[in-house]
């Protein structure tokens, strides 16, 4: 009897666990507006996910490899959903998680006086990303044509050293890399920057999680779960903010008071750095919840900043066609999430 007894009981031990956790393989490039995953991980948020969290600087990487069914989600900028639908790339925007509001500049080399004087000159941006559109229609409100620069296609460490360096004439930079340039360029100085009234009304400058369309597909219900998560550790970074800067310094490897030059110190929108999107505000930009969008903006208003990137990535030819936003957003997770959010 006692045999069989134990028996039975290594037979248990093998068995699979009806609540084993799954697995959630997420990127991020390195900065603090990302890095609440690192917090959903560190505070066990979301005990049925097992997170697979990696760094990867390049977000056009991370893009290949959901498409190569290597990674489920991304957070990144918010203007790659255009892109996406139109060169049938199989991912998919979920969320606007937050727009800019200072930290994104434009910095001048000391021998630009005018803007003009950039024409034939090369700029550093993220080619394909939101610098690229934010430069550009910068240069258009300053007198030179968009395609009038050499645009020098660099992840962020290496703009500040193609600026430092003189490889540059200007380049967009957001924190705390603006400022390591300003710090050690002298003479360089802001020409642009995103707490302006143009920015933050479009809201064009800001980020977005993405996930892959086999993740969407097939684990609808751990997709969700998954956004979830990222809003959860978003309201405990706010009920915690000391401690959830300090995860976030430790995970991405900055210093928390750069850490805090993104997202302040308080929980409270910082107004030279980004306000962080809690699950109302994002389901309002989404156009999934009644009711006015945070900060003056509009409710609905990922509408409005789809047809503006996709205007502007036909102008720089990344954009051939006419995507439609369903083609590029899903709007099922964070809609599931809001129903069950309001009362």
């Amino acid at each position: 009897m006692k045999k069989l007894l134990l028996l039975a009981l290594a037979a248990l031990l093998v068995l699979p666990s009806a609540h084993a956790a799954e697995k959630v393989r997420v990127s991020l490039f390195s900065w603090p507006g990302y890095a609440f995953w690192f917090i959903a991980k560190e505070k066990n948020l979301a005990p049925d996910i097992d997170w697979d969290i990696q760094i990867i600087e390049d977000p056009y990487e991370s893009f290949a490899q959901m498409a190569a069914g290597k990674l489920d989600v991304t957070s990144s900028t918010v203007e790659y959903g255009p892109i996406a639908a139109d060169t049938g790339v199989p991912v998919k925007l979920v969320t606007y998680t937050n727009p800019s509001t200072g930290t994104d500049k434009i910095i001048l080399s000391p021998s630009i006086k005018d803007p003009k004087e950039l024409k034939g000159k090369s700029v550093a941006v993220l080619e394909g990303g939101l610098t690229q559109i934010y430069m550009g229609i910068w240069l258009e409100k300053n007198g030179v044509k968009f395609d009038e620069v050499k645009y020098s296609n660099v992840v962020m460490d290496d703009a500040v050293a193609a600026m430092v360096g003189g490889k540059v004439a200007a380049g967009e930079f957001w924190e705390p890399f603006g400022g390591k340039v300003l710090d050690t360029l002298k003479g360089s100085r802001v020409a642009a920057n995103s707490l302006e009234p143009y920015w933050l009304e479009t809201a064009l400058l800001g980020d977005g999680m993405y996930m892959s369309d086999s993740f969407l597909k097939n684990k609808p219900e751990l997709a969700a779960k998954t956004l979830k998560a990222y809003f959860d550790a978003v309201a405990w970074w706010k009920a915690h903010p000391k401690e959830g800067n300090e995860i976030i310094a430790k995970a991405i490897k900055f210093d928390v008071k750069e850490v805090e030059n993104v997202i302040g110190p308080d929980g409270k929108w910082f107004k030279g750095g980004i306000y962080v999107f809690d699950l109302p505000d994002a389901a309002k930009f989404m156009g999934v919840m009644e009711g006015p969008g945070p900060i003056g903006l509009k409710n609905g208003q990922i509408k409005d900043h789809w047809a503006l990137t996709t205007e502007w990535w036909k102008k720089f030819g990344l954009v051939k066609g006419d995507p439609k936003i369903e083609e590029g957003i899903a709007f099922g997770p964070i809609e599931a999430l809001a129903k069950k959010a309001q009362p």
